[in-house]
């Protein structure tokens, strides 16, 4: 009787069911197993061809790497945990895309949690992420309970405060001023010859941070009273329609309104048509992030821009260059700056 034959096991994977493992992708790719951990871990370090190679094995085999197995014997867990207020909204989308997408290639896998604005609730996922021993975590704001402060000092690991500039970085801060976005908008708005201000923003610590800091820049112009109408958080358009109503209704006529976000303005926009008030005719409207949809509204909007593609960028490189050279490295704190957009509302 003829004895059957055998696959190679150095040039196919695994049989179905067994568990596949990295030496298996090494004989599929036909490189070394220092070589198939080196291109999933730390891509940067091997050669594109021996990269693609590895990916193809991975592909073929179904191998899913073990990350615990690899954090426990390096010491590393490879994650970086990322904090932000929402996800609803692409102003800070665009930041975190930027971000998972530098660390993925630098082979660092990335968890979100939402903190819906609220730093209790940032204390709280604190509490379950330290657990898990991240590498990195990126917080959103320089707003943290003393708690949350307190645990990340002991924990020892690169932190990166982002959108915000603060006087008491835990870490690092790769972000803007909102004082001085406040600022600029007021100076903005008082030299095109606005004189009646009034402000809509959501209940965001940094949102009201630029509101205080327009009131304040118009009290040095000599205007003192600026009408605010706080809403409750995440910005919607409701929160614009409605924060239009409550100034009406409190018997206010502004000509301009500063908003919190261009969520809040398009709100306004909606609530001003509704009711025949002709923009900027009548009203004129500012808005904060310069969302996709804001030039092509009608009229155009006027806003602020903060370019988060970029801002993730630089928290990226800020983690991936501690993680490199570890605390000898200098303090971060990079201004990613803005820019003000002046369109059709104003």
């Amino acid at each position: 009787m003829a004895k059957k034959s055998r696959a190679s096991s150095s040039s196919t994977p695994a049989s179905k069911g067994a568990s596949v493992t990295l030496i298996d992708v090494a004989k599929v790719a036909g490189v070394s197993p220092i070589t198939v951990s080196r291109a999933l871990h730390r891509p940067d370090v091997v050669s594109e061809s021996a990269r693609k190679k590895v990916l193809e094995a991975v592909r073929v085999t179904g191998y899913v790497p073990n990350m615990l197995a690899g954090g426990l014997a390096s010491n590393k867990s490879r994650l970086v945990a990322i904090f932000v207020p929402t996800i609803a909204h692409s102003i800070f989308a665009e930041t975190v895309q930027s971000l998972m997408d530098h660390l993925t290639t630098a082979g660092y896998q990335t968890m979100i949690g939402l903190t819906g604005y609220s730093a209790e609730q940032e204390e709280r996922l604190l509490g379950a992420v330290l657990g898990r021993r991240p590498d990195g975590i990126v917080l959103t704001g320089t707003l943290h309970t003393e708690e949350s402060r307190l645990r990340l000092q002991a924990a020892g690991i690169p932190v990166v405060e982002a959108w915000d500039l603060g006087a008491s970085p835990i870490d690092m801060q790769v972000g803007f001023s909102h004082e001085k976005v406040g600022q600029a908008i007021a100076d903005h708005l008082h030299g095109k010859g606005y004189r009646r201000f009034a402000i809509v923003s959501v209940d965001d610590s940094r949102a009201l941070k630029r509101g205080s800091s327009v009131v304040d820049q118009l009290k040095s112009l000599g205007i003192d009273e600026v009408p605010m109408a706080v809403l409750a958080a995440p910005a919607t358009l409701q929160s614009g329609r409605e924060g239009l109503r409550q100034l009406l209704a409190d018997g206010h006529a502004p000509q301009v309104i500063v908003c919190s976000s261009d969520t809040v303005a398009q709100g306004i926009l909606a609530e001003a048509a509704s009711r025949g008030i002709e923009v900027p005719g009548q009203l004129a409207v500012m808005g904060f992030g310069d969302l996709s949809s804001a030039a092509h509204l009608h009229p155009a909007l006027s806003t602020v821009n903060v370019d988060g593609r970029r801002m993730g960028k630089h928290v990226a490189c800020a983690l991936l260059q501690r993680f490199r050279d570890g605390d000898e490295q200098q303090p971060v704190r990079l201004d990613t700056g803005f820019t003000l957009i002046d369109r059709e509302t104003t």
